[in-house]
Parts: structure tokens; C-alpha cells; sequence
């Protein structure tokens, strides 16, 4: 018993700790854009609005090529006088009427109405997927930038811990120093106000952290109280590539206006301001031609049953016979012109034909914005490749500096605060590289998602 309790723990443990693991493998970027998609309350909103969009859509084509159909059946009570239907004169006693009708009736013309409510609903459709994709890009910079911000506040806390590890050597140092007379008090606690310097900045790198962690937590919509582990390794690829490496995954393949054609075409936000553009265009025409008379074909039939139930000898025609012998049928066509209805139809047109002008300045202004954003976007990737270039200079230099620095203080030969000034320089230097690559990396993704390549499709 005890040795098959003792392999149930053991088993019961391996699990656990399996679990335990895999919930705390780091997620990449692109997984963590993924799960704020999927988790998205905002992407359960657009979906709902798609199948609404959908649903508008069907009931423009069934509008447009099917008639609307209805049936209906009565039955009442006369205690009065009223006609009789078998001899067409008048009788004053209780009488029973039981009908039955159905009926139908379908537009042949009403100024193209019909046919442009199919069109404006299948753009409307196409618009709310492109609404749902610009809502699903939206959520991806965001979390793009939040997991940026984790990897920065997350990089810089190893890069203090560093600096605090060889400022409690120096600290060690120059307490040994002073011992021997090498050193005063005065640089001892110089040394030491420099590690106290870097514990505080260290305390205020973490709360940066958990406040960036909490931020994508919010965005991805990750439960708060649960641990999220990401993937940190972006940030050494300055390390293992080159410039060049790095920039040539990044370069453009075509001219600032071959992006800024194809932004047009593949933008999410350009698809609906045009579409926007579009549906007003047709709701213009479409006041327009109801202007033009309308032309209808409706159809019916119907029959009844009618007897005398209080009076005495009275013998009524059966059901069946007075269901087929009261039948009847219609077929109507109807024509309707519109000849004066205190201007409403006038002023409907006018109505519409300002929102087509609103709606094409709208279009045009997104263009002249798109036009901008992609310009602003080439600027800045190209800004921030500069950038990268000469933090990544800088590192080089402070980092040989601070060597440098560290053995002539080791020996002596420099003050507390000059080694201070290297060591700062140094962390400083670092700090703007690392800021300066995961910059580029962003602009970098903006600039191909310009091109035409989602977010996710990275």
C-alpha cells in the first residue's frame, strides 16, 4: 500500500511539474498577438457586427427576387341585420362567417432600389470584415509595443543587476583600499553611494517592468493574476548579427510610392473609406430614381363559409361545397407615379447627395492620411536603423572605456567618480541600444505591414 501510494505521489508530481512547466514556457510575440486576437473582446464585437452585415445582406436578395407571401383567416359573428351572400338581400338574424386568403406581391421596378440595396449590403458585408481585420492589426501593434516595453524593462534589470554585481566588487574594493591606506573614507563612500544609486535604479526598473507586464496582460487579455512569461531572446539578436544582417531582413522592396499604391489597395481603412464612398454613391442614386414610377404585380385568393346557426329549418350548404364554390382569385398590376409629396423626396435627395460629397472628401482625406503615415513610417524605420547603428558604436566604445576604467581604478590610478562616469556611460550605452533595436523592430513592422503583410503574417 505504501509503495503504490508513494508511485501515485511520485506520478501526481511529475504531472505537476510538467504542468507547471509548460505554463510557464515563455510566448514569443507572435503568440502573444495571437491570444490577445483570440481573446479579443473587441474582435467578438466585429464578429457579431459580420453577421448582422451577413444577415442584411440576405434580406436585400430576398427583398430584390422573392415576393412577399401572407395568409390569413377570420371568423365572426353577426347578430344584426346583414347581407345574405346566397340571395345578396338583407336579413336581420344571427349569422357565421369562417374566410380563408393568401396573398402575394412582388416589386417589378421601384428605381432600382432593390438592386442597389444588394450592392450597398455586399459592401457593407466586405467592409465589416475589413473592419474586423483593421480591429485584429490594431490589437496586434498594441501588443507589439507592450511586449517591446516587457523585453526593454526586462533587459534593463539584467543589465543593472550586472552593474550592481561590479559595484559591490568595487564597494569590496575600496573598503580594502582604505585598509591599506590606498583610498580615503571619502571614496568608500563615494563607491558605496554609486551601488545605492544603482539598487535604486534597479527598484524603479522592476516597478517599469511590472507595470509594462501588467499593460500587455490588459491588452492581450491574459488573466491578471496569472503569470506570463515571455520570450526575451529579440533582444540579443544585436549581438549575434551584423547591421547589415539586421537591416536587410527589413529593406524595401519597392519605391516610397509603390508602398504607398499598395497601402491603398490592401489597408484595411482604405477598403472601408472607399466603401464608405461607394454605398453613399448608390444611396444617392437610389433617392434619385424614386423619382421614376414604381411598378408592382400582386396576386390573391380567397373563399369563405357563411350559415345561419339560430334559425330554425335553415339547412346551410355544407363546408366543402361553399369552400370551393366561394373561391376566388386576383392578379393585380399597379403602376404608382409620384406627382408632388411636399418635396420629401426632393429633400432626401439632397440629404444623400451631401453625404456622397461628405463621404469623398472623407475617402480623400484618408488617403492624404495614409500618404503621410506610410511617408512618417519609412522616416522613422530609417531614423531608427541610424539610430541603431550608432548606439551600436557607442556600446563598443563605452564598453572598452569602462574596461579600461575598471583596471586603472583596480590599480588606483582614477578616482570613484570617474569609474562612476564610465560604469553610468556604459549602462547608459546599453540602454539606448537595446531601445534603439526593439524601435527599429517596430517600425520595421510598420513599414511591412504598409506593404501589405498583416501583423500575425510576420
Amino acid at each position: 500500500m505504501k509503495k503504490l501510494f508513494k508511485m501515485a505521489f511520485m506520478v501526481a508530481l511529475f504531472f505537476g511539474a510538467q504542468t507547471v512547466a509548460e505554463a510557464q514556457e515563455p510566448m514569443t510575440l507572435k503568440e502573444c498577438m495571437e491570444y490577445a486576437v483570440s481573446n479579443s473582446t473587441r474582435m467578438r464585437i466585429q464578429q457579431a457586427d459580420i453577421r448582422d452585415a451577413q444577415v442584411e445582406r440576405r434580406s436585400a436578395i430576398l427583398e430584390a427576387f422573392t415576393p412577399s407571401v401572407s395568409a390569413g383567416s377570420y371568423a365572426y359573428y353577426n347578430f344584426g341585420r346583414s347581407v345574405d351572400p346566397e340571395t345578396n338581400t338583407y336579413r336581420s338574424t344571427t349569422s357565421f362567417q369562417n374566410g380563408y386568403q393568401a396573398s402575394g406581391s412582388i416589386a417589378l421596378f421601384n428605381g432600382f432600389q432593390a438592386v442597389n440595396n444588394i450592392k450597398i449590403s455586399r459592401t457593407a458585408a466586405a467592409m465589416g470584415v475589413s473592419r474586423q481585420e483593421q480591429t485584429r492589426d490594431e490589437i496586434c501593434l498594441a501588443t507589439m509595443e507592450a511586449y517591446y516595453n516587457v523585453v526593454y524593462y526586462g533587459e534593463m534589470m539584467k543589465a543593472i543587476e550586472e552593474e550592481i554585481a561590479a559595484a559591490t566588487k568595487a564597494v569590496q574594493l575600496a573598503r580594502k583600499q582604505e585598509q591599506m591606506g590606498q583610498k580615503g573614507y571619502a571614496d568608500v563612500v563615494q563607491i558605496e553611494a554609486d551601488l545605492a544609486a544603482k539598487e535604486y535604479r534597479l527598484v524603479n526598473a522592476r516597478n517599469m517592468a511590472n507595470d509594462a507586464l501588467l499593460t500587455l496582460k490588459d491588452i492581450m487579455f491574459w488573466p491578471l493574476d496569472q503569470e506570463l512569461a515571455i520570450d526575451c531572446s529579440m533582444a540579443d539578436e544585436a549581438a549575434l548579427e551584423s547591421g547589415e544582417q539586421l537591416f536587410a531582413k527589413g529593406a524595401l522592396d519597392g519605391s516610397k510610392e509603390e508602398l504607398v499604391a499598395n497601402a491603398l489597395e490592401t489597408l484595411p481603412a482604405a477598403y472601408m473609406a472607399k466603401g464608405e464612398m461607394m454605398n453613399a454613391k448608390r444611396a444617392f442614386n437610389t433617392a434619385k430614381w424614386q423619382l421614376l414610377p414604381s411598378l408592382n404585380l400582386s396576386g390573391g385568393w380567397s373563399t369563405s363559409y357563411f350559415t345561419y346557426p339560430d334559425e330554425k329549418g335553415y339547412v346551410a350548404t355544407p363546408f366543402r361545397n361553399q369552400f370551393t364554390n366561394n373561391m376566388g382569385e386576383y392578379i393585380q398590376l399597379s403602376m404608382s407615379i409620384p406627382i408632388y409629396g411636399r418635396l420629401y423626396r426632393q429633400a432626401t435627395i439632397a440629404k444623400k447627395k451631401n453625404a456622397y460629397i461628405r463621404a469623398t472628401a472623407q475617402y480623400d482625406q484618408k488617403v492624404r492620411e495614409i500618404e503621410a503615415e506610410v511617408t512618417r513610417a519609412i522616416q522613422d524605420k530609417e531614423g531608427a536603423q541610424a539610430a541603431f547603428v550608432q548606439a551600436n558604436k557607442q556600446v563598443q566604445v563605452q564598453k572598452e572605456a569602462y574596461k579600461f576604467n575598471t583596471r586603472k581604478f583596480e590599480q588606483g590610478m582614477i578616482s570613484p567618480i570617474e569609474y562612476q562616469t564610465a560604469s553610468g556611460n556604459w549602462l547608459s550605452a546599453k540602454a539606448e541600444q537595446l531601445n534603439a533595436l526593439l524601435k527599429y523592430y517596430l517600425k520595421r513592422s510598420v513599414v511591412e505591414y504598409y506593404s501589405g503583410v498583416p501583423y500575425l503574417e510576420q
